[in-house]
């Protein structure tokens, strides 16, 4: 059964998902079902041990940064910071 959720994105990346996605002949909820699917079937203990794919080039803005070392609360503030 599908569930439908809400989601937001940086508009630059979800048009180049939604092109990544026609370009492969499935839907953009699929292509993050997928996705979902395989971080939650792992056992990653963190996002540094999820591996990046070629995909991830293709479809992000720019070159990734990676914060490490950073506790759960300053994370937190970080991302409300950037919704203002």
């Amino acid at each position: 059964m599908d569930t439908k959720v809400t989601l937001s994105f940086n508009e630059d990346v979800i048009n180049q998902a939604k092109k990544y996605a026609a370009d492969n002949n499935i839907s953009l909820s699929r292509l993050i079902e997928f996705l979902l699917l395989k971080v939650t079937t792992k056992s990653y203990q963190s996002l540094e041990d999820f591996p990046i794919s070629e995909w991830v080039n293709q479809v992000s803005e720019g070159e990734a940064v990676y914060h490490t070392k950073r506790n759960r609360k300053a994370s937190k503030n970080e991302f409300f910071e950037s919704k203002k």
